[in-house]
């Protein structure tokens, strides 16, 4: 009967879990959805827009496409702001001379400073980055295959200090870091003349 009683107390004081998915299936194609702004981080112009595309997983065949060439690209749903949970897309690079990525970012202060997970098809690996005053900086990277023209999944888990990254579903990186405590808001990623679909953005957030 204690344990019983136990168990109830540890639920009721439990940080609870909300979240929700983005499949870009509502917003009209050349919009962007409701919260969220497209930019860069140093030289250059993203051109970030919902597009309709046959192959994306959603039902209606809408993914948000980064079709401009800058140092890094992201777009950010700035109506949430998350201190800890995770975040997932489906993502698909198309194209790119320099590079073929698509990434995640978290804990997004403003265009020059935020945390970043991406995989890269020209390079066949997974990378995790922070990103100060506009300078990123590598923290840790994994050698893993990531095909051009196919869908990929990519995730990050981050609490306090500590984040893991997963790539389809397999183990990725784990990274400890302590330069952004504060909540921000979430998003998507890519660097130089990437060309990527992005599909099926969930997130969820621990509550305070």
């Amino acid at each position: 009967m204690k344990s019983l009683a136990l168990v109830v107390a540890m639920l009721l004081c439990a940080a609870p879990i909300f979240g929700g998915t983005v499949d870009f299936d509502g917003v009209k194609p050349g919009e962007l959805p409701a919260g969220w702004i497209g930019g860069v981080t140093g030289k250059g112009e993203a051109h970030w827009a919902v597009v309709e595309d046959a192959t994306a997983p959603s039902p209606r065949h809408h993914a948000l496409k980064q079709s401009g060439a800058a140092r890094f690209c992201w777009c950010a749903q700035t109506n949430l702001s998350i201190l800890n949970g995770a975040i997932e897309v489906k993502f698909k690079p198309l194209s790119g001379k320099e590079d073929q990525a698509g990434g995640l970012i978290w804990r997004w202060q403003d265009a020059n400073n935020y945390y970043v997970a991406r995989a890269n098809a020209l390079e066949d690996n997974v990378t995790i980055y922070h990103t100060i005053n506009g300078v990123r900086k590598e923290c840790g990277r994994k050698a893993m295959k990531v095909a051009s023209n196919q869908w990929h999944a990519l995730r990050v888990v981050f609490h306090g200090p500590h984040f893991k990254v997963t790539y389809d579903g397999k183990p990725a990186l784990q990274w400890d870091d302590e330069t952004f405590k504060n909540p921000g808001a979430v998003g998507v990623w890519t660097k130089a003349d990437s060309v990527t679909l992005f599909d099926y953005f969930r997130w969820n957030a621990e509550g305070p």
